[in-house]
């Protein structure tokens, strides 16, 4: 696939503990995008962080939390991104989602590996 120029990031905000289906909701996420044949997703856990509910989750020893913050970060053609979209509504019921227009400089996987 090739991927340069204009496009859009998609960021989905939940938390770690979140589920779907007894899955990691998370999981599901870059499972769908995967399967919509986007350009790639990356799962990233914060260190601490908070929400609509104000209560602040944090990795620190003495409040560890078990719900950290997790981005899931998706770019890709802004077409692709929005025909996405309606994927997530089942699943993103607490959360953020938004999107920010990039610029994508290099999109280059590694040599010798195909995509599926």
């Amino acid at each position: 696939m090739k991927l340069e120029g204009p496009a859009v990031r998609l960021t989905i905000l939940v938390g770690e503990s979140d589920q779907w289906r007894h899955r990691p909701l998370y999981h599901e996420i870059v499972r769908r995008a995967h399967e919509a044949g986007l350009a790639g997703a990356t799962v990233m856990r914060g260190i601490e962080g908070y929400g609509a509910s104000s209560r602040i989750h944090t990795d620190r020893i003495l409040s560890l939390s078990e719900d950290l913050p997790v981005a899931i970060v998706i770019v890709d053609a802004e077409e692709r991104i929005r025909a996405f979209l309606p994927r997530l509504d089942e699943l993103v019921t607490e959360g953020l989602v938004v999107l920010d227009p990039v610029e994508v400089i290099r999109y280059a996987g590694r040599p010798g590996e195909a995509a599926p």
